[in-house]
């Protein structure tokens, strides 16, 4: 079984700077890659950041920290990854991209190295398919914030080998995360369920079922949910939101999974979420106010 010592991670936004976080505090070497050199140098900052608060919390010693920022190195060259025993893809959530990704990283892999995806609904199978190596390729869904979520899906594409699976098993658990194994199939499990709830919360509002701020607050007290569906929704993206339906749509062909015409128009707005500053809540002001 493949011992995973070095781990390369393509995308430095808020998935790929999570993942190096957890891995370079659990001891792995770390290769960080993005397009942009400001990305990466955002990425080391929030991963500071982050493991500073950990450190105000008594969780992490300020030399334990002082080591994990140490195990991370950066690069815009995918060369870097040469001498990597895993690399993960950590970017935008279009398939398209994902797959130029692939055909650029995979003539820079030693013969032995995994490949994962980090894509939280696109076909392992499809994606895999565009690499020398189907076998030791797999699909490891992170939970977002990685360095607080506890989850980790495992999806076998239908040619991944026993030996791959078990190696990615192996290094969530390393990382300190739960493992929930998948089939390959839209959406794996939890955004399978999770998604087509938000849509349907988005349903909600469209139809006047109830406001923004009704419908959160019922979520969460009436379901006893951290988040209500919407606020959920803005904290994941609606771009990210929107995409997953579509895919669910598209691979399922079922019309209980069509994305709701006012979270496409929100997307066509260009409001995402808390990440664009404004979507089903308006984060320009304190406490973020509803927009519809």
């Amino acid at each position: 079984m493949t011992d995973i010592q070095r781990l390369g991670i393509i995308g430095a936004g808020q998935m790929g700077n999570g993942i190096a976080h957890v891995a370079a505090q659990s001891g792995l070497d770390v290769v960080m890659l993005d397009v942009k050199e400001e990305a990466l140098a955002k990425a080391l900052a929030t991963i500071t950041k982050n493991m500073d608060r950990q450190v105000s919390k008594a969780t992490l010693t300020e030399d334990a920290k002082h080591q994990a920022l140490a195990r991370i190195t950066t690069s815009t060259d995918y060369a870097a990854f040469n001498t990597c025993d895993m690399v993960i893809e950590a970017a935008t959530e279009k398939e398209e991209l994902k797959r130029a990704i692939f055909k650029t990283l995979v003539p820079h892999l030693k013969p032995e190295a995994l490949v994962a995806s980090n894509t939280s609904s696109i076909s392992i199978t499809r994606l895999a398919a565009v690499t020398d190596r189907p076998e030791r390729f797999i699909g490891m869904h992170f939970m977002n914030p990685v360095p607080v979520m506890k989850l980790v899906e495992i999806i076998r594409g239908i040619a991944t080998s026993e030996d791959t699976f078990q190696a990615t098993d192996t290094l969530a658990k390393r990382l300190g995360k739960t493992t929930a194994t998948a089939e390959d199939f839209p959406g794996f499990i939890v955004n399978r369920i999770l998604v087509p709830m938000i849509n349907e919360a988005v349903y909600a509002v469209y139809e006047g079922v109830g406001t923004v701020t009704s419908i959160d607050t019922g979520l969460k007290l009436g379901a006893n949910h951290p988040m209500g569906p919407l606020e959920l929704a803005d904290f994941i993206g609606l771009d990210t939101c929107l995409s997953i339906m579509q895919v669910l749509h598209d691979g399922l062909s079922d019309s209980k999974y069509r994305p709701c015409p006012l979270l496409v128009k929100y997307v066509e707005a260009g409001w995402y979420g808390r990440k664009t500053g404004r979507g089903f809540y308006d984060y320009t002001t304190t406490p973020p106010r509803p927009t519809r």
